[in-house]
């Protein structure tokens, strides 16, 4: 089959973006602005917050650091022009929308893509409900409405199929009745709802997959009315390529326990490196989006659907360029050590722990006493104490995401590694979709230099007077160690009435507990 480019196809397009605030969103847009500066308009879906309105909303978007590249080219704020702010919510009836924008965007639009949804796995039933399944729907039902619709982009998570070791790229069968679920959180009271979450979902991981399973259906029934198409990332995390190599935002996944091990505060996790994680790079998400669209939008109205289903695509790498975190865990703390930051409060140790029961203990150790100690010299500074609360909550969480931390899931991506042969060979380049040549070890090197530019907000020019401190730090730390084995050699010898030397058996087990846990 023949297809026009991908930038053709884009030309004088309307898109309405939902999520366009978030990781995925901001990301999506500065693509398509910036490499497809004859797109049309971009209407985002945005809400209003507490003091700020839509268009103060969309006026702190444009300073995302996503943009720094953009803000060098030419025709930069003629570009950012492109972007519409709407007013609405997708938990509210009809996207909270008013007529005329309702009118707007079903005369003007030709591309929706649904970004929106909560991604807190701790998300009770309802909540996921409104939003992740009950959003979905009502974004459906306005596609259905829209007169020049070319396609429907719903994305969606390859864990949706969490409950599947294996998951291809297709839609399997609903874990329930979606308009039966939708019911029961019209209906029922919301603890009660939530007390049966448990049987509701089956065997579903929690109300995230659950959801967003559900979301799929609704989509998939809507194929033969209007064009789909659903894109499911695994875990998202920062640029491989674009706009700047280990550019994010997001705090999630690795880029979180980055951010925290480079300040001294995480020095533990729980993680089998020997199991295959499913990282995937923001810049290949937004690349597989842009390029799904393009491919679904364009089937013969003969057949519009794949496999009579709508067009799966995983954005993954688990079956073509599986990471264990066994490839980068000896150049973690090394790298973070090269390029400290100058906001750490200790000296950076990354140790990964097989089990959470080898965590809890290393944990109260190594996360808590500190926590404790660094929050009272805080307090009497006249600092915000937060360090034992992170950790609490952290701890907390943790039982909520052991699924994801101890089971390995493949997410077989053929179509979508043919999707990229389907494309032109400038388009390949421009929207590569392939992560194959991804090596892993530079891809977490540029990740760490990421965290700390846009997570840390530390520029390069701090590097210097950060190296200093991570050597004063070093030497603190080796003598916090000292003392501390010294101390419990010492206190073992009073105890037991025998001489010093003669209990090097206690500096011995200290050694040991600090080289396994």
């Amino acid at each position: 089959m023949t297809y026009e480019t991908v930038k053709t196809f884009y030309k004088n397009k309307n898109i309405f973006l939902t999520g366009g605030s978030g990781f995925v969103g901001v990301s999506y847009i500065e693509k398509v602005l910036r490499s497809m500066p004859d797109v049309g308009n971009i209407f985002i879906l945005l809400r209003p917050r507490k003091g700020q309105d839509i268009q103060e909303r969309l006026n702190a978007m444009k300073n995302n650091s996503v943009f720094d590249v953009m803000k060098t080219s030419e025709g930069f704020d003629e570009l950012l022009n492109k972007i519409k702010p709407v007013c609405g919510d997708i938990s509210e009836e009809n996207l909270g929308l008013s007529d005329d924008d309702f009118k707007m965007l079903c005369d003007n639009v030709n591309i929706v893509v649904h970004c929106a949804a909560t991604l807190d796995f701790e998300t009770d039933l309802k909540t996921a409900v409104i939003v992740n399944l009950m959003g979905t729907k009502r974004i459906v039902e306005l596609s259905k409405k829209i007169k020049n619709l070319q396609c429907l982009l719903h994305v969606s998570s390859a864990y949706v199929n969490s409950n599947k070791n294996y998951a291809m790229e297709k839609i399997y069968d609903a874990p329930a009745n979606y308009n039966d679920i939708i019911n029961y959180a019209q209906t029922m009271d919301t603890e009660k709802l939530n007390s049966a979450a448990e049987k509701i979902m089956g065997d579903h991981i929690n109300t995230y997959t659950f959801t967003k399973a559900l979301a799929e259906h609704v989509v998939n029934d809507a194929r033969n009315i209007i064009r789909t198409c659903i894109v499911r990332p695994s875990m998202i995390v920062a640029a491989w390529k674009e706009p700047v190599e280990g550019w994010t935002v997001s705090k999630n996944g690795p880029q979180g326990f980055i951010m925290g091990a480079s300040k001294g505060v995480v020095r533990r996790l729980p993680v089998n490196k020997s199991l295959i994680y499913d990282y995937i790079p923001v810049d290949v998400v937004i690349n597989t989006m842009i390029a799904s669209t393009w491919f679904s939008a364009q089937l013969p109205d003969s057949t519009p659907t794949v496999d009579e289903q709508t067009p799966i695509f995983h954005c993954t790498t688990s079956t073509c360029n599986p990471f264990r975190w066994n490839d980068v865990s000896s150049i973690l703390t090394t790298t973070l050590h090269n390029y400290p930051i100058r906001g750490a409060v200790w000296y950076p140790n990354i140790k990964f722990l097989p089990n959470l029961f080898m965590y809890w203990i290393s944990s109260a150790i190594f996360h808590f006493i500190p926590a404790y100690i660094l929050d009272f010299v805080t307090k009497i500074s006249g600092g915000r104490p937060i360090l034992v609360r992170l950790h609490k909550n952290v701890n907390r969480s943790l039982s909520k995401l052991a699924p994801f931390i101890f089971n390995e899931w493949k997410f077989d991506n053929a179509r979508t590694l043919r999707l990229q042969e389907e494309l032109s060979v400038d388009d390949q380049s421009v929207f590569y979709i392939d992560p194959t040549s991804l090596k892993w070890i530079p891809y977490f090197t540029n990740l760490t230099l990421g965290v700390r530019k846009y997570l840390h907000k530390e520029s390069d020019k701090t590097m210097k007077q950060a190296l200093k401190k991570n050597f004063m730090l070093m030497l603190v730390n080796t003598g916090v160690q000292l003392l501390v084995v010294t101390g419990i050699w010492y206190l073992s010898s009073f105890i037991t009435g025998t001489p010093f030397l003669s209990n090097y058996w206690a500096a011995l087990i200290v050694v040991i507990f600090g080289y396994i846990f």
